[in-house]
């Protein structure tokens, strides 16, 4: 061993694991790859059930890294990421504790596409909208897992590095949270009334006010998020025959 590599200073470094049960954790994190033997990685995955808050509650103080999982077969899951970061903010007692944490956020289970109910565009904006990286990954292949490991250890890395400061990403989707669910909305809704967001014997003035606003936010030539071209082609002849039974 050289001089220069027996002098380098170590790195011990925390990461936790939050998520509901069964969404795909300890999976993941059977599947890191550590190759440098001057950075101990110490991963706890935390437990997702409630009963075992008790005993969680005391892993989050002095985390560097947290891993954010959810399962885009599950909307619940996805729901409770909001959930976590809360709890993780009570324990940890002083908020800007949280801002000497690198997040990645991953979307897992992308292999079971048929059932998927969380898109990617969802998936992203919620960790856009808080600055955490983001990656679609799935445990049984382990797509993603590698590139989602590398980004979070060279992350914690650069914190440790810059006296714990955490560079959040910027926002770079361009689209917001209001498009993403009016997009949503008129994909999957059950028939044309829910579709504009109106009750069953709307007014005409109704049916055209609704259609206006939602054209707003998803005219496809001020929307980039995708499916807009879809859900603006599903709003115009939503529009079309509820005017018709007028």
């Amino acid at each position: 061993m050289s001089a220069k590599r027996a002098h380098k200073k170590s790195i011990r470094v925390k990461i936790i694991s939050m998520g509901n049960a069964e969404v795909g954790k300890s999976c993941i994190i059977k599947r890191v790859p550590i190759r440098d033997k001057e950075v101990k990685i110490n991963i706890f995955d935390m437990a997702g059930h409630p009963i075992f808050y008790e005993v969680r509650n005391e892993f989050y103080r002095d985390t560097q890294g947290a891993i954010l999982v959810y399962d885009v077969n599950s909307r619940e899951s996805f729901e409770a990421l909001d959930l976590w970061l809360s709890e993780m903010k009570q324990d940890i007692g002083d908020i800007t504790e949280l801002d000497k944490v690198v997040f990645c956020v991953c979307a897992n289970k992308i292999d079971r596409r048929t059932n998927r109910v969380i898109d990617e565009t969802e998936g992203r904006l919620w960790a856009d909208s808080k600055g955490f990286h983001y990656f679609e990954t799935s445990a049984q292949s382990g797509e993603g897992v590698s590139e989602m490991f590398q980004t979070l250890f060279n992350g914690v890395v650069k914190a440790f590095e810059n006296g714990g400061k955490v560079e959040r990403i910027a926002t770079t989707l361009g689209y917001t949270k209001d498009q993403v669910e009016a997009i949503q909305r008129l994909k999957n809704s059950k028939d044309n009334y829910e579709r504009l967001g109106l009750m069953p014997g709307a007014s005409k003035d109704d049916i055209n006010k609704a259609y206006r606003k939602l054209a707003v936010l998803l005219h496809p030539d001020k929307n980039v998020a995708p499916g807009s071209e879809e859900a603006f082609k599903i709003l115009v002849s939503a529009r079309t025959e509820l005017l018709k039974q007028r």
